[in-house]
């Protein structure tokens, strides 16, 4: 009786994951080395104020991440940031906000496809970067279908050794500025402040680069429907793991500051912080950067094409993407197969034609405009449809979306350009599936 039933249900996500568990998942998709690809641009654009610009960012993020686990607490199912604003602004903005945090998720297994060929073609030059990006989509792939424990069990393993390199890392760098010392007063308090070159403005445009230390913290909340007890734990993981990112990228670039000062160029911007990390543990750091960077980005392609199928479940679920093959749970590992799949096809195509700097940028469009999003549902819910008037219920989110906003008014005009193109093809193809559902509904009345 109870097997007849099992198998006339339709299949559902397990739950199975820990507070723990969403904690290391959220911390190895932002990466515990997040703040080091970026040290060198940040490092340009905050006149050497990257300790300041991390922890603004920090702050910025830290709002946003409270009114996601707040909407997690009403709505703890897979689809995140779509399913919060279609809940209190109805479809057509859910389908919209869908659309465009669409694009965030697509492509950042896709530019962890690009970044792991590049640098693992850099340690095997005999093999051609076209292998490495099928054998990365695949690793990806193959990963994911094994369900989300397994999923899970990786980011342990991926969070203690990315642990044990940076831990290396900041002994040596430490151990380097005691013995270059004694050092000038000041010395210490220049990463935070330093009146020689300190700018408002300057600072500002760093903390916008720096809020890229962040992104993905949002896609625990896609595993609501896979987390034990989602209405605590999405919001404390959610908000532990910004803090927890936050702290270690602080720590991170103010002794890279120190090893570093600002008043020095670097050899190459984009590597800036490997070249940091050679100066103060050797030949035998630098290559140790260079390889874990590679590892932290497998753990993050990895994450984020989790975090992107179970999206795409929600959305297939609610028949904003056709639900044949969206919205379809496999049933024995209880995982949205199709989309693994159909991920990790776009993440092997998309790296052979496209760069990984066009990648990187668009990521900022949907992920940015799926924060205001969320920040407005949250004002929506607790402040204007409960009438909760409790000043964090309207502070905390208009923060967030304010400083959400500012962000994405400094995104390139070029990551503008191609977003907004983006959302136009999703404005087309959710006219498109109105239209033909009208179509069908009058088909149907006629019969």
């Amino acid at each position: 009786m109870d097997k007849a039933g099992d198998l006339a249900s339709p299949a559902s996500l397990r739950r199975s994951l820990r507070l723990r568990d969403l904690v290391l998942y959220g911390i190895v998709v932002i990466q515990p080395t997040a703040p080091m690809p970026l040290f060198g641009v940040v490092a340009k654009e905050g006149h050497g104020h990257v300790v300041t610009a991390v922890l603004l960012a920090m702050v910025a993020m830290l709002l946003t991440a409270t009114s996601y686990g707040r909407m997690a607490r009403v709505y703890p199912s897979a689809g995140s940031a779509y399913t919060y604003v279609t809940a209190e602004f109805g479809s057509a903005a859910g389908y919209i906000t869908g659309w465009v945090i669409l694009l965030d998720y697509l492509l950042n297994p896709l530019i962890c496809t690009i970044w792991c060929s590049s640098a693992a073609a850099n340690l095997a030059p005999a093999v051609s970067v076209h292998v490495w990006s099928i054998f990365f989509a695949l690793l990806f792939t193959m990963v994911n279908l094994r369900g989300v424990e397994t999923s899970a069990h990786v980011n342990q393993w991926l969070a203690a050794l990315l642990g044990a390199v940076v831990a290396w890392m900041l002994f040596c760098m430490v151990r380097y500025i005691l013995q270059t010392g004694p050092h000038s007063q000041g010395f210490l308090t220049k990463p935070f402040y330093d009146p020689a070159t300190f700018s408002w403005n300057a600072v500002w445009t760093g903390t916008s680069v720096a809020a890229l230390t962040y992104i993905g913290f949002d896609s625990i909340s896609t595993l609501s429907e896979e987390s034990i007890d989602p209405e605590r734990n999405i919001l404390r993981a959610t908000v532990l793991t910004c803090l927890v990112t936050g702290v270690l990228a602080a720590i991170e670039v103010y002794v890279a500051q120190l090893v570093w000062p600002s008043s020095e160029r670097f050899p190459d911007l984009n590597t800036a912080y490997v070249f940091i990390a050679g100066r103060a543990g050797g030949r035998i750091l630098f290559h140790l950067i260079n390889a874990t960077l590679l590892v932290a980005t497998v753990g993050s392609g990895i994450g984020t094409q989790l975090g992107a199928a179970r999206l795409l479940y929600g959305m297939g679920r609610d028949n904003a993407l056709p639900r044949r093959f969206f919205g379809v749970i496999e049933p024995k590992r209880r995982i949205p197969r199709n989309n693994v799949f159909f991920i990790g096809a776009l993440a092997l195509s998309g790296s052979l034609v496209i760069s990984y700097q066009l990648g990187a940028e668009l990521l900022n469009f949907g992920a940015f405009i799926a924060f205001m999003g969320v920040n407005a549902a949250t004002i929506m819910h607790y402040f204007v449809r409960k009438r909760n008037r409790g000043w964090s219920y309207l502070a905390l989110p208009m923060a967030g979306f304010l400083v959400c906003f500012y962000t994405w008014l400094n995104l390139r005009w070029t990551a503008k350009i191609a977003g907004l193109v983006w959302l136009a093809l999703g404005l087309l193809y959710g006219l498109y599936r109105r239209a033909a559902g009208a179509t069908a509904s009058v088909t149907t009345a006629r019969k």
